[in-house]
């Protein structure tokens, strides 16, 4: 899975990932750019404020993403007694059926923390990318942080 940044005034990361529902799956592009997230599901265009809030655009009927899982990676580095180590979130996102409004009927987000040999799990969490993160930071020895800040969209 990769990242990308640009040197833009605006950060620009691109994380490569999987789409699954009945119908199969299909490899997938996620942009993350300043307040939103965006990526294209068999031709339709999704966006959002945050991973578990893609919406289809208005000409495709502007309906939440709903009934499927998103899976992708993201490098994140942690620093450990002032000594950067390279680690990967892997994220795990999964979107229950739409409900009369056609909202997802659950949002249920699972981030994982590969660093230094061992996996931080933040558990089950409703959604809250920022929650997540929270989890697995608690777990982290003393004084270790996260080097560097993840896009506001997540």
């Amino acid at each position: 899975m990769s990242s990308e940044s640009s040197e833009s005034s605006e950060s620009k990361e691109v994380w490569t990932g999987w789409y699954r529902d009945r119908r199969g799956a299909e490899a997938i592009v996620i942009t993350a750019d300043g307040p939103g997230v965006s990526t294209r599901i068999r031709g339709v265009r999704y966006t959002g404020g945050g991973f578990a809030a893609l919406r289809a655009a208005e000409e495709n009927g502007g309906l939440p993403l709903t009934g499927c899982v998103l899976e992708w990676d993201l490098p994140l580095p942690v620093v450990t007694d002032g000594t950067p180590q390279q680690g990967t979130l892997s994220c795990l996102l999964a979107l229950g059926e739409a409900l009369s409004d056609g909202s997802p009927e659950r949002v249920d987000l699972q981030l994982t923390l590969h660093c230094g040999g061992a996996a931080y799990e933040s558990g089950v969490t409703g959604g809250d990318f920022d929650q997540a993160l929270d989890r697995i930071l608690r777990q982290l020895p003393p004084g270790a942080r996260f080097a560097r800040n993840l896009i506001e969209a997540a």
